[in-house]
């Protein structure tokens, strides 16, 4: 169906046939396929599998018995059995609401049917977010919370999304039981919890990092260090769909760790009030960076839902906060909050408000009402650092695979011009059917991560 798909289904393939999933890629089976692929600001494209490895053994068993169909038949019987698990746990009054969210909504049905493994850590996540501030209640672990932490685990070895979640559990079952607990115990109840929960983790995980533990490592991180190019609905459209571009798209990277650490700094300062929300900040930085898809957002809504009815107000009004030097009078908690996000407010704004490194001047377009086949065009690096560009287009948020350079330089240095002869990889851009879809001409670099932009005046119909 896409790229998840292709990607998890010959995971799984490797790994029945006894070869190593990490550290190896597959670009033959994107060209077989016909899916797009996540295409990277050096000029290349990402092939290879970068999610931890559960979703992997969950799927290999059943891929043995009926194949590629295991991809999407996995996820979508868990994405039911979590639904069901979730109506079970809620409330009475929050049931239709459930299944409303799991299953009313085509977002998670689809992400089930590519085989997402998202879907399956979201499902390991549903029983360890409801009532989740009564984790180690009184001091000690029970039953209950030590299967918890094990689904925890599971999940932070199925997909990175949890391991934004799981500091904010943390943080939050210790301000409950700090509450209630003298220091060292509710500290201890939050170690054992947490050590339960690696060990699970590091157990799905053994097979791989005996395997290879340095291809294992990088691409778990492969996510993190990629440097695709921007996509989704976040603040990074400023740059992408509003101006020509921007010499700085690092800053955006920035701003987005930046608001994480704020929100978690936030959550520790003011857990009696966010408390609540512990299930949905996390997810909020995402819209600070350069990927900002709006499933790493949604696609948590049934977590909302279970914390909304377990994880009231209440809950958390006993709760331990650090005591605050200069009081806790709104001014004072405004004052600081807003301290705490000022930085990655600024890098947004650097990104934002730094214009494209290279001026660009399309001439001749080549090609006829069906599609573009080749352009020249004029490229001047404004700049004082030297610029590798990759040379692609776009009608919407997703980028076509990069053109072919046949005349001109593989790098700008400062402050030169020169003249590109650009030719679709394809051999052919098509152009969209609507007349009014303005065709932009990207131009990428890597280290730095900048992005500049022109329209195409495409021919006439």
């Amino acid at each position: 169906m896409n790229d998840e798909t292709v990607l998890m289904t010959q995971a799984t393939h490797e790994f029945v046939h006894g070869h190593a999933v990490y550290g190896h890629e597959w670009p033959w089976v994107f060209e077989r396929s016909h899916v797009g692929v996540t295409k990277t600001m050096s000029g290349g494209a990402d092939h290879s599998f970068a999610y931890p490895p559960l979703a992997v053994l969950l799927n290999a068993p059943v891929y043995a018995l009926i194949g590629a169909k295991a991809i999407t038949f996995v996820p979508t019987l868990l994405l039911i059995a979590g639904t069901a698990v979730l109506w079970w746990l809620l409330p009475t009054p929050w049931r239709s609401a459930a299944t409303a969210v799991c299953l009313g909504f085509p977002m998670l049905k689809g992400y089930a049917a590519m085989g997402y493994p998202a879907i399956t850590a979201l499902v390991l996540l549903i029983p360890v977010v409801v009532r989740w501030p009564s984790i180690g209640a009184g001091g000690r672990l029970r039953r209950s919370d030590i299967v918890r932490a094990g689904l925890l685990g599971a999940a932070c070895a199925t997909h990175q999304l949890p391991w934004f979640l799981t500091p904010f559990l943390l943080i939050g079952v210790y301000a409950v039981r700090r509450g209630e607990l003298p220091a060292r115990a509710a500290l201890g109840v939050v170690a054992r919890f947490t050590a339960i929960a690696a060990v699970v983790a590091l157990t799905a995980n053994a097979y791989f990092i005996v395997q290879g533990p340095r291809a294992w490592l990088a691409g778990l991180a492969l996510p993190f260090t990629q440097h695709g190019v921007p996509h989704g609905q976040g603040v990074m459209g400023l740059s992408y769909y509003f101006s020509e571009g921007s010499s700085r798209l690092d800053f955006y990277s920035y701003g987005s760790m930046l608001l994480a650490a704020a929100l978690l700094a936030l959550f520790t300062l003011f857990v009696r009030r966010l408390g609540p929300a512990a299930v949905v900040l996390p997810w909020c930085a995402f819209y600070l960076a350069t990927r900002s898809q709006d499933g790493y957002y949604l696609m948590m809504t049934p977590l909302w839902v279970a914390a909304a009815a377990t994880a009231t107000s209440s809950s958390f009004a006993s709760a331990w906060q650090p005591r605050l030097p200069f009081g806790r009078r709104r001014a004072v908690s405004v004052a600081l909050a807003a301290v705490l996000v000022a930085p990655a407010a600024v890098c947004v704004t650097v990104a934002a408000a730094s214009g494209p490194p290279i001026r660009l001047v399309v001439g001749d377009v080549r090609g006829d009402s069906r599609g573009i086949q080749g352009l020249t065009m004029q490229a001047t690096n404004t700049g004082d650092t030297a610029l590798a560009p990759h040379f692609a287009s776009s009608t919407g948020e997703s980028t076509s695979a990069y053109w072919t350079v046949r005349d001109g330089p593989a790098v700008l240095r400062p402050h030169q011009s020169a003249r590109y002869v650009l030719v679709p990889s394809t051999g052919r851009y098509p152009l969209p059917d609507r007349a009014h879809l303005r065709v932009r001409l990207r131009v990428f670099t890597d280290r730095p991560q900048t992005l500049s932009s022109r329209d195409i005046q495409v021919p006439k119909r």
